[in-house]
């Protein structure tokens, strides 16, 4: 097959060698995504090793006026990296954990490190970095800062955002914007960290951080808890912060239909009660004292013992129905295998529908019987499915329609979305606006906030090269 060559080409092959410049066949594995869908054809697909040639890169796309997406672990779930006619910037061989600093909790990471390699090395230290999701073992830390990325754990830590002290980042026209603290309180100045978190690319690339550790729990609990109502789920979730100083560090809601999927999908796998309930409760406390965690002469570790004490006594008021406690470090795997499960469920059938919303913790009943009042007046008797992080108020939507029809599919989404934002929620959570939630945008942003937005991206890339087309709509959509 010809290489294919161009006066661009040629100019960053003499900045990154020809091996790591790859065009035709050689982008195969960039353009699938995790769902095996291929995406548009890029013009190249760039692979530097290091800030200086992120810096060279976007320096020669600028002199080009060529369009630079980034891309990395590929993991996003609303085509933020489509890359048709641009240039396609894989951060996979930024991949360096510069240092881990136990006694100050920070790891410096650069952008192409997978997320399971850091537990890895901060666990090596007795230590954390909280944030985790089912693509862990694939997504890279400058993909989960560009999105903000949230995840189970967010009822404890926060999302990516509360995670990160410092950044480092390439503008545009090549000129590296070093912002890599580790201090915990500047007041210098806009936030330009915050900024750039959460932008998908489109103001600069993000190729390392300072990122914030925790300790590592002592112990950990793990449980199931069925409820006669997301009230009672909620008012599960309050008593239990209140009684272990915040520890809750996972709450996460499925409802009976997601059970009946998985134990359709996994016919093995054992139903977390012997009847079937339709609010069901994984969650888990994170003891970090030795006073919760060390087992007694009986060898039962305090914070479980008092989880159990917990669920007895709502059990006999009825603020819940049933409940199972961990016992050991399989069962715990065997809960968490449960709500992981959650995007190979969504893909039970086809075609499918996702949204990614969040509203208030308290407007969590009214979300899901809203969707599925609104839903089934787009498409009657349409199956669904979900599971939400509760403890944050995220709810995962997956819609399956009886059509193909492109246009009932938009309307599935924009029925979705009007249910969260009429209840003081947002049409995206944590998985970014992309392409796929651009139109949402235009529709629910509020006016002011994207002319801002359209003049901090003009300010930053006047020439519009960093993955253009994503998250802003133009005036006219």
């Amino acid at each position: 097959m010809t290489t294919r060559t161009t006066p661009l080409l040629s100019d960053l092959r003499a900045a990154l060698g020809d091996a790591y410049v790859l065009t035709g066949e050689a982008m195969a594995p960039y353009r699938i995504d995790w769902m095996g869908d291929t995406r548009p054809e890029p013009l190249a697909v760039l692979r530097p090793a290091d800030t200086a040639q992120v810096s060279d890169i976007l320096q020669c796309a600028s002199r080009h006026a060529t369009p630079v997406v980034p891309i990395s672990g590929n993991t996003g779930l609303t085509h933020g990296t489509d890359a048709g006619g641009a240039l396609l910037l894989s951060l996979d061989r930024l991949n360096t954990i510069r240092e881990i600093r136990p006694d100050a909790r920070v790891a410096v990471v650069e952008a192409g490190v997978i997320l399971a390699h850091l537990h890895e090395a901060a666990d090596a230290h007795d230590l954390i970095f909280p944030l985790t999701f089912g693509a862990r073992g694939s997504a890279m830390i400058g993909g989960a800062l560009s999105t903000n990325a949230g995840g189970s754990n967010v009822v404890r830590y926060g999302s990516t955002r509360g995670l990160c002290l410092g950044i480092e980042a390439v503008l545009a026209d090549g000129r590296v914007l070093d912002l890599m603290s580790a201090v915990h309180k500047d007041n210098s100045g806009y936030d330009l960290r915050d900024l750039l978190i959460g932008a998908e690319g489109t103001l600069g690339i993000i190729t390392a951080a300072v990122l914030k550790l925790a300790p590592k729990p002592r112990a950990y609990v793990s449980a199931m808890a069925a409820c006669p109502s997301i009230g009672a789920a909620l008012k599960l979730l309050h008593r239990l912060q209140a009684e272990t100083a915040n520890s809750v560090e996972a709450f996460e809601l499925m409802p009976g239909n997601y059970i009946d999927a998985h134990l359709t999908r996994h016919p093995d796998a054992r139903a977390p009660f012997e009847e079937r309930h339709d609010v069901n409760i994984f969650l888990e406390l994170g003891a970090l004292s030795a006073r919760d965690a060390t087992p007694d002469t009986t060898g039962a570790v305090p914070m479980a013992t008092h989880l159990e004490t917990v669920l007895a006594d709502m059990l006999e008021a009825g603020d819940i129905l049933d409940a199972t406690v961990a016992q050991n470090a399989a069962q715990r795997s065997e809960m968490w295998a449960r709500r992981e499960a959650a995007a190979e469920l969504t893909r039970l059938h086809s075609p499918v529908v996702d949204n990614d919303i969040a509203v208030p913790l308290d407007r969590m009943a009214d979300l899901i019987s809203g969707i599925e009042t609104a839903t089934s007046a787009v498409d009657p008797g349409i199956p669904f499915l979900h599971v939400a992080h509760l403890g944050d108020g995220n709810l995962h939507f997956s819609g399956w329609p009886s059509t193909d029809d492109p246009d009932t599919h938009a309307a599935i989404v924009r029925a979705v979305e009007d249910v969260a934002i009429s209840l003081g929620g947002s049409f995206s959570a944590e998985h970014g606006v992309g392409l796929s939630k651009r139109p949402a945008m235009a529709r629910h942003k509020n006016p002011v906030a994207l002319d801002v937005m359209r003049s901090i991206k003009a300010a930053l890339d006047p020439q519009g090269i960093l993955n253009p087309g994503k998250v802003l709509p133009p005036k006219s959509e």
